[in-house]
């Protein structure tokens, strides 16, 4: 900054730069996995208005949230054709279903009305709508977006999953799965979702409210079947090798939904802590959080393959970061419509990001954001050959040419093949 600026030496004169770069070979990548063409064929757009006044708009609104559902599946299988963002499920799926709800103001918003939502483990009531949300994860892959559905915010938050878990699990079977897990809280403990994950042949682990014949079960644990948890703070004892821990899990068969026809036989695992309000060692109080599984894995490995679910909270952070900090239509249809390509950009970006590294395979939707779409770039025509100038000491350039290279050279080469 030691130089002499003139008040004319910033002009806004320079047809050729751009500012997000990043977005020719993401663009690419759409290309290749059909995305225009998939809404070409898929969403139908009408050029009569949507508001008051538009011959049947209902069946058109449905007709267009339907076909963007479509689309977002069918480019989902594609992209995991394409690129690694299934890395490892042909090993084992999980599958994860949880709901939100977004705050939105004024009266213009169609559909916002009161949930119950929890903030600093305070349950309180918010004007909103809620989204449902589906997503597939492996052990070596982050989650992607399989389904969303919005709803009203005062919508209870398991209504309608049964038909997207079996939807999503169609998905993953259809993008090579065989051992698929489905995980969600309690609110989609119940018997309508627990049967639509049976029927498909995949496993559950699902939270259970605590009922009068929950609490039963659990009594009726005996206290040398509890095993301590690997949990933070948990240590070695030194002269017997045991682990030390404020948490311990056990499990015993439980029979839910008894004298239905939807009774199913599975184990409840039982994860309890240490009420530190109560710190007396010879006669701890316990806090007890149940969930319903069919899982064989052993108790230890079940409890952390089940608290694992809060992998879906990173998505809803990258979509609360981007899309959804603000849903920006007062029609209720057009925030559908919204949410759904705000899951298609998710899955796209993510897909982007395994094809440069393991770290951007994992990576936050935000730091994609930053380290491969955000970069300024100049464009020249040398003998009519479009080129793109980017920084020199650009610190991510190796893998922003992984991506470049992936998108352009690697994929023309076996369409070549």
């Amino acid at each position: 900054m030691s130089h002499n600026w003139r008040h004319d030496a910033a002009r806004f004169d320079d047809e050729n730069l751009v500012s997000c770069a990043g977005l020719v070979p993401v663009m690419e990548l759409a290309e290749q996995t059909g995305l225009p063409d998939l809404l070409e064929r898929h969403v139908v757009f009408r050029s009569e208005r949507i508001r008051s006044g538009a011959a049947n708009p209902t069946p058109k609104l449905t007709s267009i949230i339907s076909g963007m559902a479509s689309v977002l599946r069918r480019h989902l299988l594609a992209l995991a054709t394409r690129t690694d963002v299934p890395a490892g499920i042909a090993e084992q799926a999980f599958v994860d279903i949880d709901s939100l709800l977004r705050p939105v103001y004024g009266h213009a918003k169609q559909g916002a009305s009161f949930g119950h939502t929890k903030i600093a483990n305070r349950q309180v009531l918010r004007k909103g709508l809620s989204p449902l949300v589906t997503t597939i994860s492996t052990r070596a892959a982050a989650p992607v977006l399989t389904g969303i559905r919005l709803r009203a915010g005062k919508t209870g938050s398991g209504k309608g999953a049964a038909s997207m878990l079996t939807e999503a699990i169609t998905t993953a079977k259809t993008a090579g799965a065989t051992t698929i897990l489905c995980r969600g809280d309690s609110a989609f403990g119940n018997h309508k979702t627990i049967t639509a994950v049976v029927k498909t042949g995949a496993q559950f682990s699902f939270v259970l409210t605590k009922t009068r014949p929950v609490l039963r079960a659990i009594g009726a644990i005996p206290e040398h079947a509890w095993t301590p948890a690997r949990y933070p703070g948990a240590v070695l004892d030194p002269d017997t090798g045991e682990l030390i821990s404020d948490a311990e899990v056990a499990d015993i068969d439980y029979t839910a939904f008894a004298g239905t026809k939807h009774e199913i036989t599975a184990r409840l695992i039982v994860r309890r802590v240490r009420d530190r309000n109560h710190p007396d060692e010879l006669f701890p109080v316990w806090r007890y959080h149940p969930f319903f599984t069919n899982t064989t894995e052993p108790v230890t490995d079940a409890d952390i393959t089940h608290r694992q679910h809060a992998i879906i909270e990173t998505v809803f952070a990258d979509l609360i970061d981007g899309p959804w900090a603000h849903l920006p239509s007062g029609l209720f249809a057009a925030n559908a419509a919204w949410a759904t390509l705000a899951a298609i950009t998710h899955n796209l970006l993510r897909a982007a990001g395994t094809l440069t590294d393991h770290t951007h395979a994992v990576a936050r939707g935000a730091t994609l954001r930053r380290h491969l779409i955000n970069v300024p770039a100049r464009i020249t025509r040398p003998q009519g050959k479009q080129t793109l100038h980017l920084p020199t000491h650009w610190p991510r350039a190796s893998r922003w040419k992984a991506l470049w290279d992936s998108t352009f050279t690697d994929h023309r080469r076996q369409v070549a093949a």
